[in-house]
């Protein structure tokens, strides 16, 4: 485990502290500098002792822990973030107690539980920063993992004072999924066998489409009105367009040269996985209940689900060809394959996040507009990008497993891809005047196909 993962999971551990942080400055009317150390330090204390006490019990099983040890690091890293993306759909509030010792000493407890098991860890995947012994780099990781949680919380306390709960559902949902990811990656690594994840740390580029949906989500705290149909307009016809052109240039044309054949023999499969691609996008819109923004078209079976679940779930569904996409390109990456750029991963992450900007905004937005809170509007609209980076790595795994894959994947992404944006543009953008919708799209799409040839 390098600075780079284990900054990322000092993060993802202090979400939780995070949140209840943001319940504890909900409580306070006048907040003052004593209250946020109050919290920093007590999170920041147990969520660096927790590890620590997780690492010493798990030394003494090393023997055995090293057998199953990358399962246990993938078991326990997924049922944490799991774990806190349910408590992220819990309904019940944190309770609002003071900063007396009692009441502080419970909530730390009770927030770095996680925090003991992901110690134990440490003695399946020993932390590697510091040209020392385990023990010294163990000692290091918990020192990080506290000032990390020390920081976060003590922010927490202070955005619940200033902006109420807006934050804390969504923090929950992203430490879990960070978690869950860096326990995918974890699994990843031991499944390899042709040492192509020996320079694994890129696959953290998977994470860059769920930040730009969080920061999506993010804009309904910036509206205080509606946005206008032109402006839909020209976000939907170029997040298409984005689509259409990765689609196209990113995933059948590598495809076709992946196979490795020609003529017929090379068609056929394309043509083939493409048309699998559009089935399984097919068979998803056509069971999951989902409820289209702005247009108020409902498809999927009969259910009893709240709306701005629904409006969410057509997000979930339109992201999972962009993850299988995504951890197709990664695949081809690590395996070095002739037929894709290096560059080509990192590039995809970043149009990916573009795209998913304006679209998590498609969710959130609407779904405050109905009445709901901002707060759950951001959360809705960041568990709308999860399945992107969890779909990511499964590939990944799949293509680790059975590498001659890869080109297969490719062209069903590609087909699941193209139907989605067929199925959902019409819908995004339908309104009176769709000449700057069109010209939009074609911007997206001229603009990514430009780039994927400029490389």
């Amino acid at each position: 485990m390098g600075i780079f993962e284990l900054l990322l999971l000092s993060v993802g551990l202090a979400m939780d502290a995070f949140a209840v942080s943001v319940c504890k400055g909900l409580s306070v009317k006048k907040l003052t500098i004593k209250e946020c150390l109050i919290c920093g330090i007590w999170f920041g204390a147990f969520q660096g002792i927790m590890p620590f006490i997780g690492f010493l019990i798990g030394s003494g099983f090393e023997k055995w822990i090293r057998i199953v040890a990358p399962w246990v690091a993938f078991v326990l890293l997924s049922l944490i973030g799991i774990n806190m993306i349910r408590e992220a759909f819990s309904e019940e509030e944190e309770e609002k107690a003071g900063f007396d010792v009692k009441t502080m000493f419970l909530m730390a407890v009770a927030t770095s539980i996680d925090a003991l098991a992901v110690g134990i860890t440490f003695v399946a995947v020993p932390v590697q920063v510091l040209e020392t012994g385990k023990l010294q780099n163990t000692i290091f990781a918990v020192i990080v993992i506290a000032v990390v949680t020390f920081l976060i919380s003590a922010l927490g306390v202070k955005i619940g004072n200033l902006f109420g709960s807006r934050y804390k559902s969504g923090s929950e949902v992203m430490g879990g999924t960070i978690l869950i990811f860096i326990g995918l990656k974890t699994l990843i690594e031991y499944l390899d066998t042709s040492n192509a994840m020996s320079n694994s740390d890129n696959i953290f580029g998977m994470l860059i489409p769920l930040v730009g949906t969080a920061l999506g989500a993010a804009s309904v705290y910036a509206r205080k009105s509606k946005i206008s149909d032109k402006i839909r307009v020209l976000m939907a016809g170029a997040t298409a367009g984005i689509m259409f052109s990765i689609s196209i240039w990113g995933m059948i044309e590598p495809a076709a040269d992946g196979f490795n054949k020609s003529g017929l023999r090379a068609i056929v499969p394309l043509f083939i996985c493409f048309c699998a691609g559009v089935a399984v996008q097919f068979a998803l819109d056509s069971t999951v209940p989902h409820t289209h923004a702005f247009v108020e078209i409902t498809e999927g079976i009969q259910s009893n689900l709240k709306d701005e679940t629904k409006m969410m779930l057509a997000e979930v569904i339109h992201h999972v060809p962009e993850g299988l996409a995504l951890g197709a390109i990664y695949a081809a990456h690590f395996m070095e394959t002739d037929w894709i750029p290096a560059s080509t991963p990192l590039f995809l992450a970043v149009a990916l996040a573009v795209q998913n900007f304006p679209e998590a905004l498609f969710v959130s937005l609407p779904v405050m507009e109905k009445g709901t809170g901002k707060g759950k509007a951001f959360f809705m609209g960041v568990v709308s990008g999860v399945p992107i980076p969890i779909v990511a790595v499964f590939v990944l795994i799949i293509v680790v497993l059975f590498p001659a894959s890869l080109p297969y994947i490719m062209a069903a992404a590609g087909g699941a891809m193209i139907y989605t944006t067929v199925e959902e543009l019409p819908l995004m953008v339908g309104c009176k005047d769709n000449d700057s919708g069109a010209f939009a799209f074609i911007i997206g799409f001229s603009l990514i196909m430009l780039l994927m040839f400029a490389k």
